[in-house]
């Protein structure tokens, strides 16, 4: 998780609260992993922004981390992640190294999302492609975060789907495609529930987005998956 003093404080000083909440809902995490994989390609190096104990890059086999939690990053390395201290903002790689870049609810932890998503699209090789997993501000899950007084929680800036679309936009990618999943609470969610195309119904949506030169795009807000022609 990212970013900020205030922020990265909270979760060093909780990170074994936050750890631990992926085993006390291990359904919904499994969901959400299995949304992830919708658009994550199956081989190639990738980086996750905001890699937090490395929850979701120990399973997707994200092989590089970065965040700023040095008890976070800790937890991470022996799951064996190749961690870096840092910041999305500063994302101390150099140009096109990654094949993929994943940022899992740590858009809404950042200082400067414009920033973080500007850096992801410099390290990204042509054709690279990235994650995007939010809670849905628009969402009943979003909208329930946002009333309650969360540890971690009240310190984020939530998103809807077509504000982080409009960010990758300016941030130069296109070929937008998304997968929901989360569809009740998840401490009553008691198996694997199944990725759906799309976005509006589910809690948790995965926005992908590629680096890629020329083509046109547009922004669907029928909720449907839509990839973008490349001309």
């Amino acid at each position: 998780m990212m970013d900020g003093l205030g922020v990265n404080s909270i979760f060093d000083r909780y990170y074994k609260k936050y750890d631990a909440w992926y085993d006390k809902h291990k359904f919904a995490y499994l969901s959400e992993l299995e949304a992830i994989k919708k658009v994550l390609p199956n081989k190639g190096k990738g980086l996750e922004i905001g890699v937090g104990t490395g929850r979701f890059a120990h399973p997707l086999g994200i092989e590089y981390g970065i965040d700023p939690s040095g008890k976070m990053l800790a937890i991470a390395s022996k799951r064996g992640i190749n961690v870096k201290l840092g910041m999305g903002e500063e994302l101390p790689y150099k140009d096109s190294f990654f094949d993929y870049v994943a940022i899992i609810i740590t858009l809404c932890f950042v200082n400067d999302p414009q920033e973080v998503l500007a850096q992801s699209y410099r390290v990204l090789k042509k054709n690279g492609k990235i994650a995007i997993g939010i809670v849905d501000k628009n969402s009943f899950l979003g909208k329930s975060y946002q009333r309650k007084e969360s540890i971690f929680y009240k310190q984020a800036n939530f998103f809807s789907v077509k504000e982080v679309t409009d960010l990758l936009k300016e941030a130069g990618f296109k070929r937008f495609s998304y997968y929901q999943t989360i569809f009740e609470l998840p401490d009553k969610i008691n198996s694997i529930e199944n990725p759906q195309d799309g976005f509006g119904n589910g809690g948790f949506v995965v926005i992908s987005g590629e680096k890629t030169a020329g083509g046109g795009q547009a922004f669907s807000m029928t909720g449907k998956n839509i990839f973008y022609a490349v001309s």
